[in-house]
């Protein structure tokens, strides 16, 4: 039952999500990633407001577990600081490799349901295709690289 819940919220997120699309402007940093097994690709899109993430947009193509990740991820993100990301960065990994109980993470909202995936070794890059994305923007808007 647990299971058909979220495999609809997986598929809910997939198809249809308020954060798919991109920001433009000139303080609005990409990051473009793809997964070469699947042939997954994911565009993120996202403006911070000193240490906090102001706005995140994704884009792309990809099968549900990716493009749900990506709607799950960027509806957690928004709002957040840089060590509040970085922090759901590690607790989705671990999570997803089975490094940590569930009762550990329940910081991640929905992205509990990919807990499942992984159950699939070769679908785990899908699942972090987003976290992956999201790594790649933290760094290149550190507070280092614009001192």
């Amino acid at each position: 039952m647990l299971d058909e819940l979220y495999q609809e919220l997986i598929l809910q997120h997939a198809k249809q999500s308020a954060r798919r699309g991109a920001l433009d402007g000139s303080s609005v940093l990409c990051s473009n990633v793809h997964n070469p097994l699947c042939g997954d690709e994911l565009v993120l899109s996202a403006e911070f407001d000193g240490d906090v993430l102001k706005a995140i947009r994704f884009d792309g193509e990809g099968c549900a577990i990716s493009q749900a990740s990506a709607s799950m991820l960027a509806e957690l993100a928004e709002g957040k600081t840089r060590q509040e990301l970085e922090t759901a960065i590690s607790s989705f990994r671990a999570m997803i490799h089975g490094e940590i109980p569930l009762n550990d993470c329940k910081e991640l909202g929905d992205l509990l349901a990919l807990e499942g995936v992984k159950k699939f070794p070769v679908r785990v890059k899908c699942a972090m295709l987003a976290f992956e994305a999201l790594s790649k923007l933290l760094s290149q808007s550190s507070p280092e690289r614009h001192a």
